[in-house]
């Protein structure tokens, strides 16, 4: 794999995202993140899995360069439904996963944190989504998950105004479990994976699968309504001048239309 490396300690799995400059979520990525879910999934020998990300950042946001080369919305749609059904995946493991979170979480870096079961952040951390910044919204089901963590007036405060929060203050609203300083994010996801698994992996499976069962009955309805909005979005003016905006470094001038 050219992102992801995966790393075995005892019963723990590592899987680290290494993109530089900034981790950015890409098309490929999220292809080789399935293969590694996969190999991480067949492995009866681990019990829980870490998701780090090498360098400065975490993952600093979804890639919009490549929005460029996407044809039109339905395609962009096409686009979040693969990445809904992904990280669906990954809520749905039986193996929990704690994403350990530098530098930043945006945008769909931080769709992919929220997908994981648990939540290490640095206190110094940006974490938030963006995107209306850009004239688009969420894709990757992050406008149905933010509510159900940090409550649905915050939520909409987060993507309405696209301000990004500290790990420390994701930390006092429930977005993150734990926030530390940076320089210990990584050994102190490891110390809670390592809490995990000195218990029955019978009984962890089964936490896992009841997690599943809370899940809101709507979710996959407002998952699906994001992604036909997100191609809409995609379609329309201030959508394309959000992103050529982002790409030439300048204000948008959003028409509202």
């Amino acid at each position: 794999m050219d992102f992801f490396s995966i790393q075995k300690e005892g019963p723990i799995g590592i899987l680290r995202l290494n993109r530089p400059p900034a981790n950015a979520i890409s098309t490929a990525v999220l292809e080789e993140l399935s293969e590694a879910i996969d190999t991480v999934n067949a492995d009866d020998s681990l019990k829980a899995i870490i998701l780090h990300g090498e360098g400065r950042f975490f993952a600093a946001g979804a890639d919009i360069k490549e929005f460029l080369e996407v044809k039109d919305g339905q395609e962009f749609s096409r686009m979040a439904y693969t990445g809904q059904t992904l990280f669906k995946r990954i809520e749905g493991m039986k193996k929990p996963v704690i994403a350990a979170i530098h530098g930043a979480a945006l945008g769909g870096g931080l769709e992919l944190a929220m997908a994981c079961h648990l939540r290490v952040a640095a206190k110094d951390a940006k974490l938030g989504l963006p995107e209306l910044t850009l004239g688009i919204i969420p894709g990757f089901a992050g406008s149905q998950r933010l509510p159900d963590l940090v409550g649905k007036a915050k939520a909409a405060e987060m993507m309405l105004t696209g301000e990004p929060m500290t790990g420390e203050e994701a930390e006092k609203i429930g977005l993150v479990n734990i926030a530390c300083e940076a320089e210990d994010v990584f050994s102190t996801a490891m110390r809670l994976a390592e809490k995990v698994v000195e218990k029955s992996k019978v009984t962890i499976e089964m936490v896992m699968e009841l997690l599943t069962y809370s899940e809101r009955p709507t979710f996959q309805d407002g998952s699906k309504k994001e992604a036909e909005l997100f191609g809409k979005a995609y379609d329309s003016h201030d959508g394309k001048e959000g992103i050529q905006a982002f790409i030439e470094k300048r204000k948008p001038n959003f028409q509202d239309k």
